[in-house]
């Protein structure tokens, strides 16, 4: 089997204001990262099903998100999320893209599969778009492999430098999903402190000190979040892959190499074999320094691209 890359052209329409670091240029540079791995099965993300949506999020809220399409021009959701008239549109399409690769991976029509889309989708809560997301696409891609497809254990691992709280807030509730998010602390947006575990102790939160670097990343991941989830052993594992940990990034202070990100992509393919049959499906969050982002998805679909042979 193989590796399926999702994409859309509406990521290349979403626009927000100049100067904002969620840039159209981030699909570009990952577009020509990308192309130089032989062999993925390249799609377009399909827009999503509004009952997919609808799992996660009520319809006052589509309805909301609808109603501030604008015509031209920007539309400002919160300070720091924006929508241009295309927005929505590719906001379906990350959802619709995620749920795709859940589908073709249970499937077995691929190994695994990266969705490099956007707007990204881990800050999004049930009812407030925020930094940069409007919609919880991993969340939501969660729901149905478990709703779907009938799997009873998922495991979604984010290691963006922000806290996915937008995934906390989704999956509060759900004993069949295991949420680890390792993040910067302090930093916006201000959640995810260790002691925030979920109705049934579903969530963990490992916050990292401004300057962490390759050394304290790894041995953390190693003693806390593998070992916990081997024991877990879920059916498929999820990734929200933001590469925004990375030391050249300008919104956080962390000291990840890309090196790190083929690291924790090769330990979570190694989780994957040992209780997935090596499934993982991937989707795209944050990464701000555009030359670090580029190398990084690169090296993280690479691996990906490898252990899929």
């Amino acid at each position: 089997m193989t590796t399926a890359l999702y994409t859309h052209p509406s990521s290349l329409a979403h626009q927000m204001p100049p100067g904002h670091p969620e840039q159209i240029a981030r699909i570009k540079v990952i577009g020509d990262a990308l192309d130089g791995i032989q062999g993925l099965m390249r799609l377009q993300a399909p827009d999503a099903h509004t009952a997919d949506i609808l799992q996660c999020h009520p319809q006052t809220y589509l309805d909301a998100l609808e109603s501030a399409v604008p015509e031209q021009g920007l539309v400002a959701l919160d300070a720091d999320t924006t929508m241009s008239p295309d927005t929505l549109t590719a906001a379906r399409h990350a959802v619709g893209g995620n749920c795709a690769a859940v589908d073709l991976v249970l499937g077995g029509q691929a190994q695994n599969a990266f969705v490099a889309t956007r707007p990204p989708g881990h800050h999004a809560e049930r009812e407030t778009p925020m930094g940069f997301c409007l919609f919880g696409n991993i969340a939501i891609a969660a729901k149905r492999a478990l709703d779907h497809h009938g799997l009873d254990r998922v495991a979604i691992v984010d290691f963006d430098v922000h806290h996915g709280n937008g995934t906390a807030d989704l999956i509060w509730s759900d004993d069949r999903l295991r949420f680890v998010s390792s993040h910067q602390m302090p930093l916006w947006p201000g959640s995810g402190a260790a002691h925030e575990t979920g109705v049934h102790g579903q969530i963990m939160n490992i916050p990292f000190a401004p300057g962490t670097g390759s050394a304290t990343f790894r041995a953390t991941y190693e003693r806390d979040v593998l070992t916990m989830l081997h024991d877990y052993a879920p059916q498929l594992v999820m990734i929200s892959a933001g590469f925004d940990a990375h030391r050249a990034d300008p919104l956080a202070q962390m000291e990840l190499e890309t090196e790190d990100f083929t690291w924790i992509t090769e330990r979570l393919c190694d989780l994957a074999d040992h209780s997935a049959d090596g499934r993982i499906v991937s989707t795209l969050e944050g990464g701000y320094d555009l030359p670090a982002l580029a190398a990084s998805a690169a090296a993280h679909v690479t691996v990906l691209k490898e252990r899929a042979l």
